[in-house]
């Protein structure tokens, strides 16, 4: 393959730049900082990826017409809240690949608080004539492991066989393997829902609970996460899967996860806001926390672990109270 081009710089969007650059000449990234373009001119990402050192096939672009080499795959590393914003005002540049058969994949996680739509939602309302180009991709997975070449296992999503195939051919690597499916909804809830527990589980940790709580945390999690499955139609079995399960076990436990550490935070006694306010990454956990409980609210789901980091999050409800709150459920039979 000549060349691959990813739509922003930031660090899932650069770690898959990384594992491109073992299947495609040149793999070109488009970014809007300078300040983020110089960095990768000198195969570092100091903003998001310190201390790691990139590809040398890597190349940061600011503008379309930088883009020498046509792609042979789209990667969007772009964060779901600004999929509108960009992909409208850059629509013709991309229908140019799409109208050739390139596909697009998505690395976007979350669910609009406004609309209650996915990514997918999103693109396909863009994009309705091509569908079948889209893929989306979740599952456990640290930017800077991979960037470290740690051996790593993804779901991949899609309508199209052909497309899914394609695309595996060109991402996977030696240390980077990619499990495809069908279910879309399944693998993009998934991805979003885990980082709501995630956060959870950086409270239980910063509030000094250990291991037990945090199995209990992850088994209540997944059950609920099915609950929300039943709402989008997705497939049981995918939330027990890479993008479910696994992704689950990696946010709440691993010591990189950014909702995590969201989470000690609040348990530390700071407000949600305030700590979003002053991170420069994308805590994607703090937004989908508001859109689950609005859907749960919606469609009477019996979610008390979701609602409960919704009262955490959004009311300033008390850490310590909404964990006691849980242990004082009336049983029920699910």
């Amino acid at each position: 393959m000549k060349s691959a081009l990813v739509i922003g710089g930031g660090a899932f969007g650069t770690s898959i730049a990384s594992i491109l650059s073992h299947s495609v000449e040149k793999v070109f990234i488009l970014v809007r900082s300078q300040e983020l373009f110089d960095d990768l001119k000198d195969h570092v990402n100091n903003k998001y990826l310190p201390e790691l050192i990139l590809p040398e096939n890597i190349i940061p672009i600011l503008n379309w017409s930088d883009i020498t080499v046509d792609p042979s795959i789209l990667v969007s590393g772009l964060p779901a809240k600004a999929i509108d914003d960009f992909f409208n005002k850059n629509k013709n540049n991309i229908l140019n690949f799409l109208n050739d058969g390139i596909p697009l994949v998505s690395l976007s996680k979350g669910i609009d608080p406004e609309s209650l739509e996915l990514p997918d939602d999103r693109f396909f309302e863009i994009f309705p004539n091509h569908k079948d180009q889209f893929c989306f991709l979740s599952g456990p997975s640290f930017a800077k492991e991979i960037v470290e070449k740690q051996i790593t296992m993804v779901s991949l999503a899609g309508k199209s066989r052909d497309v899914l195939e394609k695309s595996i051919e060109i991402l996977e690597s030696e240390y980077f393997k990619i499990i495809p499916t069908f279910d879309i909804k399944g693998v993009l809830l998934g991805g979003a829902l885990k980082n709501i527990v995630a956060i959870a589980g950086g409270i239980v940790e910063g509030l000094g609970y250990n291991h037990n709580t945090r199995a209990a945390l992850i088994t209540r999690g997944i059950q609920e996460m099915l609950r929300f499955g039943k709402v989008f139609n997705a497939r049981p079995e995918t939330f027990y899967g890479l993008s479910g399960m696994g992704d689950l076990i990696l946010t709440t436990t691993g010591g990189l996860s950014r909702n995590k550490a969201f989470g000690v935070e609040v348990a530390r006694g700071f407000k949600a806001q305030s700590i979003i306010n002053k991170t420069s990454h994308v805590v994607e956990g703090f937004k989908t926390t508001k859109a689950a409980y609005l859907i749960s609210q919606k469609f009477k789901l019996r979610t008390q672990l979701f609602d409960g980091m919704y009262h955490i999050l959004y009311e300033d409800a008390s850490p310590t109270e909404v964990i006691q709150q849980l242990m004082n459920m009336p049983i029920n039979f699910d």
